[in-house]
């Protein structure tokens, strides 16, 4: 039905250029419908990393690709304060997307991004009572029989992170969230952050959620890690269900490594399958 690629945390400014390539290179070779970025594009929303993230995306549009992308932390200005509360996002509107809320439709997929990236917190994210009426209202007027994905920077969940597994904590009304998603029928939750590839059944880890995939991205292109290599996120969408194939850093390219494919059974995504699996050739 339909084949998304899910960057996250490019982190213009603290990135190999190197990993930026094989990017490219790869989501060229996957012929997505649809490229999906997840936020913080920068390292610390500076004009100059504004420009090279902007250059990534008008090479990925120019090679065909459409792209569906929502702000981070990191593209909020840290530490020009001005600019911080006054102009938060004036850059990032500039030389990314004018629309922080952006809604594409693809046949039997609708998907709608959220900004949750906030002046008032340099971290964590937040999701307004506007937008929660926002999530609800554009999926009311999208197509009924498709298949509803969600995106924001900041998971609406407490995760465990890295080796440790310490939980960090989700985003700010991240219960009022999974409420409005789970009304409008939110099939799927798309995220980064925290710079760790995962994926979950929303039941599982909050009992009053939806029935929603769950879909953490890592980081594509960063030089920040947290115990993993960079990667990011293919998924295929068919009538029958949703397949995840993780795009995995080598050191020399990025290949397949571990794919999922997940079954809506009733309220509940079911694992189907997990293994190891050779590059494939694109639909």
């Amino acid at each position: 039905m339909a084949r998304l690629i899910h960057l996250s945390d490019l982190h213009f400014g603290a990135h190999d250029p190197k990993l930026v390539e094989a990017v490219a290179q790869r989501v060229d070779e996957e012929k997505p419908d649809l490229v999906v970025i997840s936020g913080d594009f920068t390292q610390r929303a500076r004009i100059e990393q504004f420009k090279e993230a902007c250059e990534f995306l008008d090479r990925l549009r120019e090679a065909g690709h459409d792209v569906l992308a929502v702000p981070g932390n990191h593209d909020v200005p840290l530490y020009d304060v001005f600019r911080r509360f006054l102009s938060p996002l004036t850059r990032y509107r500039r030389f990314i997307d004018e629309t922080l809320c952006p809604f594409h439709e693809l046949p039997g997929v609708s998907l709608l991004g959220i900004n949750t990236a906030r002046s008032l917190t340099f971290k964590d994210g937040r999701i307004s009572h506007e937008q929660l009426k926002f999530i609800r209202e554009t999926f009311d007027r999208s197509n009924p029989n498709s298949l509803r994905v969600l995106v924001t920077h900041h998971p609406l969940f407490a995760l465990p992170v890295g080796e440790t597994g310490d939980v960090e904590r989700a985003a700010g009304r991240s219960e009022l969230a999974l409420d409005a998603a789970a009304d409008a029928g939110v099939d799927m939750l798309l995220a980064g952050h925290h710079h760790t590839a995962s994926t979950h059944s929303a039941r599982d880890l909050v009992t009053r959620a939806g029935p929603a995939l769950v879909v953490q991205a890592g980081t594509a292109t960063s030089t920040r890690l947290r115990d993993e290599e960079q990667s990011f996120n293919r998924i295929d969408i068919e009538a029958e269900g949703v397949t995840l194939t993780l795009q995995t850093w080598s050191g020399e390219k990025f290949e397949s490594s571990t794919a999922q494919r997940f079954e809506l059974d009733g309220d509940h995504w079911r694992l189907a399958g997990a293994e190891t699996t050779h590059d494939e050739p694109a639909h």
